[in-house]
């Protein structure tokens, strides 16, 4: 499977390779608790005060956004970085060098099940007390798609940002985009290696997050983009043949159990399925709103109800791309996505 196209996903740094951490000391959540919280993150460019661009990122995403999103960031791209100065950190409750479910508590233990939920809010507010550490008290734009895009969208309600652009992100998710995630829980909670979700002194529950990973990669590509790749093609096995996107999925699901926390999993969806966009008042920020019309997990019309919204409250655009990639099409268009970048960031 060597293919780019199904390689995207997978192509993150080590946790905490080559980031930085911000120590925000104890950090209060929604629900009221409180934690110690470390953010990763890191940088690109020179910041000249004026030219900060937040990259936020998707749900098994890391803090280097220059490999992720390696199309649209880097010298002379879209978001380019001999311009703008690029800031990507890891989530608060990910796994990828910030603080999370596999952190370890001053009792030389992880968290595990102690560590508490969190919500879109609290990831977008541990960014924004992270942000003047570095030195940046405003943002000229804040990107991000799909999780990413939620991060932004609440981002500007509560933080000065300039220009936003959310691409194949919703402000809320539907049933079936909740129904997706519950089945990846599901298929965590109920692997005998979770055991109420203290599982790092033994074996992790690897099989339960490899189905997990599987289902989410149904819901990335489009019909079309499978049937090209696939179609109906068969391999041979040891114990016989097998349809070449089973081998698809099961390398995908047993390769993401490398890099990525099933607690962090759990955590993360369930912050993405809370999510409910309510801006209360007028916003400074001018928004881009981008959808592909392949994306059935993140479709069109998700894109367009949050423009209505938006419509109320700032001023906003909302263009549909034609890309055939399905929802990974934010990761993987450099044409039409870049385009229409560049334009909005000039």
């Amino acid at each position: 499977m060597d293919d780019a196209l199904f390689q995207e996903n997978d192509r993150h740094s080590e946790a905490g390779a080559g980031a930085s951490l911000a120590e925000l000391g104890s950090f209060q959540l929604v629900s009221g608790a409180s934690l110690p919280v470390t953010l990763a993150y890191q940088t690109w460019g020179t910041y000249r005060g004026d030219n900060a661009i937040l990259a936020c990122h998707a749900l098994s995403g890391d803090s280097n956004a220059a490999v992720w999103w390696e199309r649209l960031i880097g010298p002379g791209r879209a978001i380019d970085t001999d311009r703008f100065f690029v800031i990507c950190a890891n989530v608060l409750g990910g796994c990828r060098g910030s603080t999370g479910p596999s952190s370890v508590r001053d009792d030389g233990r992880a968290y595990g099940s102690r560590f508490p939920a969190v919500t879109i809010r609290d990831m977008t507010a541990s960014i924004a007390a992270m942000l003047p550490q570095i030195g940046v008290n405003e943002l000229f734009a804040a990107v991000g798609g799909s999780m990413g895009g939620m991060q932004v969208l609440d981002l500007c309600t509560h933080f000065p940002v300039q220009r936003a652009w959310c691409t194949a992100s919703t402000g809320r998710h539907s049933a079936m985009q909740i129904g997706f995630n519950e089945v990846g829980r599901q298929a965590i909670l109920r692997d005998a290696n979770f055991t109420g979700g203290d599982y790092y002194d033994g074996s992790p529950p690897a099989d339960g997050l490899a189905v997990a990973r599987m289902a989410g990669h149904l819901t990335f590509l489009s019909e079309a983009s499978f049937n090209r790749k696939f179609g109906r093609e068969r391999r041979p096995t040891p114990t016989g043949e097998i349809f070449e996107v089973e081998s698809y999925l099961n390398y995908q699901g047993d390769k993401f159990t490398q890099r990525f926390d099933a607690n962090s999993q759990i955590v993360l969806t369930r912050a993405l399925d809370a999510f409910d966009f309510q801006p209360a008042q007028s916003l400074s920020t001018e928004f881009l709103l981008t959808s592909f019309r392949s994306d059935w997990i993140y479709p069109t019309w998700q894109s367009e109800e949050l423009r209505d919204q938006l419509s109320m409250w700032a001023k906003v655009r909302h263009v549909e791309l034609g890309s055939p990639l399905g929802h990974d099409a934010f990761l993987l268009d450099d044409q039409e996505q870049a385009d229409l970048v560049r334009l909005f960031l000039q």
